[in-house]
């Protein structure tokens, strides 16, 4: 979940959120495809989350609908909100999985938000994820549903870009480029991780986020 949100914000204060959102299809396919597919849990995942996911899946057209036709620079001052909201809930430790819709119709509200906020930002974070937590999963298998997540809002992220024309060639080409350096950050975060205590790299990658996020929220408020 770290490598597309952190990108995500980098890529949008850089090339532009709609570049940035199509630069990050292939890696992030890629690096939870292996997560969504091992484990277990996928037959469990499906019967018990398909409303979800489908609500999920179905709304990332109208978000992209959004994104093809609102100033972008509201869209990043969302995301940049989105990516504060997610830090400050994790340093105030919050507990995200509060936030999100319990009733009767949880699972598709939920999914519907979580679809259209893909479209919108290309962050699959905020609500699907609490939702997820919020259902008290085995750790494996919240694992998994959540790279089952990342991966279906992805793949109807990257056809409703192309639809919209928003998904050129060159930048397709991009995207497959940018797997390689995607999985050796991912090693080498890995072999870091180990030397750092739970709490510092939890304060850290937080505190990064927070950075980004307000960052991206001031630049889309200023104009």
């Amino acid at each position: 979940m770290g490598m597309p949100t952190v990108s995500l914000a980098l890529l949008a204060a850089t090339v532009g959120l709609p570049a940035g959102m199509a630069l990050l299809l292939a890696p992030t396919i890629v690096t939870n495809v292996w997560q969504a597919l091992v484990g277990g849990y996928l037959r469990r995942i499906v019967q018990r989350l398909w409303p979800f996911l489908l609500a999920s899946v179905v709304t990332v057209w109208l978000g992209v609908n959004v994104l093809a036709r609102v100033e972008v620079r509201w869209l990043t001052g969302l995301l940049g909100a989105l990516i504060v909201f997610y830090a400050l809930a994790g340093l105030l430790e919050l507990g995200l999985a509060k936030w999100v819709s319990r009733g009767r119709h949880a699972a598709p509200v939920n999914g519907a938000l979580t679809g259209l906020l893909t479209g919108m930002t290309g962050s699959s974070v905020f609500p699907g994820v609490a939702y997820l937590q919020s259902l008290g999963l085995p750790r494996d298998m919240l694992i998994q549903a959540m790279g089952v997540l990342f991966v279906v809002t992805t793949l109807a992220l990257g056809l409703a870009m192309g639809e919209q024309r928003l998904l050129s060639l060159e930048l397709a080409a991009l995207s497959l480029g940018a797997v390689v350096p995607a999985l050796l950050g991912m090693q080498l975060g890995q072999r870091l991780r180990r030397r750092l205590s739970e709490a510092t790299f939890r304060r850290v990658f937080l505190s990064g986020l927070l950075a980004m996020g307000l960052y991206l929220l001031g630049r889309a408020l200023l104009g």
